[in-house]
């Protein structure tokens, strides 16, 4: 039988947890640009407008479709937050090429053949109110130096928005400011209180 959060059976109008981890957790982003690169992924198919590539072909376009509520890129494995709205195949369709295209860009440049990612993805339906209440969060303290970590959405939340694809107002409404959001953060006590429901969600992490 198939891994629990590997069944790709996706509904519309419905939250998701994306995660993947490098095979033997491996690093898969050794320098900036490889983080860059990742993020221009979902910059070519969720990005605000339509794209093309070098030679004037449009990427596949699902900014109507979904919307990336947080991210957070760390040197072996990546989570994302995502609300799919309508068509039910546009995470596997996001996710294909995310999956496809770094690992290209990724061996091409290393040097290096064969699998990158250990999996697909997983996907993990957030369907209860704790781990809705939660998520955002736990992305976003995954890197330990985090407030000032480059590589995920908290600036999209406490300042100056940096990703055109993130949208963090469906999050922070529930906090109205940034510094209510960045004092969640830092509320441990209730993290740790909360961080065995989420646990439980991602199945085998």
């Amino acid at each position: 039988m198939p891994g629990r959060n590997l069944t790709r059976q996706f509904s519309s109008d419905a939250h998701y947890h994306i995660y993947n981890r490098a095979v033997d957790k491996q690093t898969i982003f050794k320098e900036d640009a490889d983080y860059q690169y990742f993020s221009d992924i979902f910059t070519r198919h969720v990005g605000s407008e339509p794209s093309t590539d070098k030679y004037g072909r449009n990427y596949k376009w699902l900014g109507d479709q979904i919307e990336i509520l947080a991210f957070c890129w760390m040197p072996n494995h990546y989570h994302i937050f995502v609300l799919q709205k309508e068509n039910n195949r546009a995470i596997a369709e996001l996710m294909q090429s995310v999956g496809t295209s770094y690992a290209m860009y990724f061996n091409k440049k290393y040097s290096r053949k064969g699998s990158l990612f250990e999996t697909n993805y997983k996907a993990s339906m957030i369907n209860n109110e704790s781990y809705f209440a939660h998520i955002s969060r736990y992305i976003h303290l995954n890197p330990r130096d985090y407030k000032t970590w480059p590589y995920s959405s908290l600036q999209d939340y406490t300042g100056k928005p940096k990703h055109a694809w993130v949208k963090p107002d469906y999050i922070k409404k529930d906090f109205i400011q940034s510094q209510k959001y960045m004092n969640f953060l830092e509320d441990y006590e209730d993290t740790k209180q909360n961080l065995d429901i989420l646990k439980h969600e991602l199945a085998d992490q």
